[in-house]
């Protein structure tokens, strides 16, 4: 579920270095970690530091921009997103290729639940892990 856009936060003003992250995450398939986005900023010539990174992704994702994903040892990876409407993920274990995915019985489920419980303003998260059929084949 997801806040009402007289809730959500006014997009911030381009920057140079968060236009390279977007520009960066447009032409990858998978989720990256920041660590893994600073050093392919830096193979791409743009000079920029990790702590701006690590700023400009969470800025970029309050802004609904991009999203983020925590794997099973904590740590956040980030993808841009081709909708910004509501949507989950299958993310490949081992490549890390993600598909977006919508499916109206968990938002449905979602919401009863939330109602059930007297809960309002619920945000929910869905992400599936599998091994996509590049990775199955061993191509």
């Amino acid at each position: 579920m997801s806040r009402s856009a007289a809730t959500d936060p006014p997009a911030r003003p381009p920057t140079r270095q968060r236009s390279a992250l977007l520009a960066l995450l447009e032409d990858l398939d998978g989720f990256r970690t920041a660590q893994e986005l600073h050093g392919l900023l830096a193979d791409r010539g743009e000079r920029v530091g990790l702590a701006t990174v690590y700023r400009g992704l969470q800025v970029l994702v309050e802004d609904g921009r991009i999203d983020v994903l925590r794997g099973d040892d904590g740590e956040a990876a980030y993808r841009r997103c081709s909708t910004v409407q509501h949507h989950h993920h299958l993310v490949c274990r081992d490549c890390g290729r993600a598909v977006e995915v919508a499916d109206p019985p968990v938002e449905r489920w979602a919401g009863r639940v939330a109602t059930e419980h007297g809960f309002t303003d619920v945000r929910h998260r869905v992400e599936l892990f599998g091994t996509c059929a590049d990775c199955s084949t061993g191509d």
